[in-house]
C-alpha cells in the first residue's frame, strides 16, 4: 500500500490516508486536498509545497486555475523543478549564473519571472563545488577507462596475446556507452555509436552548462505575497515530512505489513499515524 501524509507548515501531521500500492503519486493530490479541506473548513489558505515527482511543470496553467472544495482562490503551489529540466532555463539563469561565479559566500536567493510565474533560485556555491568536482571525477574516470579499452584494441592490433576475451570497436562502444550512462553523464560525453572505430568526445557546452547549475534549486511559485527566501523555507519544510516518513519506517516500524484485508491494513496504517503524532 501507499500513505499519504498531510502536515501543517509547524510540521504537525493533522491527516493521513491509505492509497493502492500500485497508485502514481499525481493523481491522489487532488482528491486529498478536497478531503483535508472537507474535514478542516476553518483553513483560509492552502499551499502546497511539492516535490520534483508530484506535480509537473507541463501542467502549470491547470494547476493555477484548479479551485477546491468550491473555493474561489486558485491553487497557490510551490513546486521543485527537475534536475532533467534544468538545461531548459540555461539561458534564462545565464546573467545570474555570471553574478554567482566566483562567490564562495553563503547562499543566495534570488528570483525572476518565467512563464508567468516566480522562479526562485537559490545557489549554494559550496555544494556547486562539490558537485562539480564530483561530476568531473567520474569523467575523468570514465576517461581512463576509455584508455583502457583503446590500449587493449591497439594492443590486439599489434599481435599481442592479452589475457581475456578479445575485445572488438563494436564491443568497447557499447560497453563504454554502457558505463556512461550508469554515471549519469550521456548528455556530456558522446559515444559514436555509429562510428566503425571506438570514439567518442566531450560535449564542452553541455558540461558548462551542467556547471553552471551546480549547487542550485530552481522552485516555482504563484504565491504572490511570499519572499524568494520565505518560499524557499516553505519548500525545505518538507524535510519534517521526509522525517517523519523516516520514523514510520525505522522507529514505528510500518513495514512489512502482515495483513491482507483492507480494512485491516487501514488501522494498522492508523495506530502508526498515531504513534508519530
Amino acid at each position: 500500500f501507499m500513505l499519504g501524509v498531510v502536515q501543517t507548515a509547524d510540521g504537525m501531521p493533522i491527516f493521513h490516508e491509505v492509497f493502492d500500492g500500485n497508485t502514481a503519486e499525481a493523481p491522489t493530490l487532488e482528491p486529498t486536498l478536497k478531503k483535508v479541506l472537507a474535514r478542516y473548513p476553518h483553513i483560509k489558505r492552502l499551499v502546497v509545497v511539492a516535490d520534483r515527482g508530484l506535480l509537473s511543470l507541463d501542467n502549470l496553467d491547470a494547476l493555477s486555475k484548479l479551485s477546491l472544495a468550491g473555493r474561489p482562490q486558485a491553487l497557490e503551489f510551490i513546486l521543485a523543478v527537475p534536475g532533467r529540466r534544468y538545461g531548459e532555463f540555461a539561458d534564462l539563469l545565464a546573467p545570474l549564473s555570471d553574478a554567482c561565479a566566483g562567490d564562495t559566500g553563503g547562499q543566495s536567493v534570488q528570483e525572476i519571472q518565467w512563464q508567468g510565474h516566480r522562479l526562485v533560485v537559490a545557489h549554494d556555491p559550496l555544494q556547486g563545488a562539490e558537485h562539480t568536482a564530483e561530476r568531473q571525477a567520474r569523467i575523468d574516470a570514465l576517461h581512463q577507462r576509455a584508455a583502457q579499452l583503446a590500449g587493449k584494441l591497439d594492443a590486439q592490433d599489434e599481435g599481442k596475446v592479452l589475457r581475456g576475451r578479445k575485445l572488438s570497436d563494436s564491443g568497447a562502444k557499447a560497453r563504454f556507452f554502457h558505463e556512461v550512462s550508469e554515471a549519469h553523464l550521456a548528455r556530456i560525453i558522446k559515444v559514436d555509436l555509429k562510428s566503425e572505430l571506438f570514439t567518442y568526445e566531450i560535449d564542452h557546452a553541455a558540461l558548462a552548462r551542467a556547471q553552471a547549475m551546480d549547487g542550485k534549486l530552481l522552485l516555482v511559485t504563484n504565491v504572490p505575497d511570499m519572499s524568494p527566501h520565505e518560499v524557499l523555507r516553505r519548500y525545505k519544510s518538507l524535510a519534517d515530512i521526509e522525517r517523519g516518513f523516516r520514523v514510520l519506517k525505522s522507529e514505528i516500524e510500518i513495514a512489512p505489513v502482515f495483513h491482507r484485508l483492507l480494512e485491516r491494513i487501514k488501522a494498522h496504517a492508523s495506530i502508526c499515524f498515531t504513534a508519530l503524532i
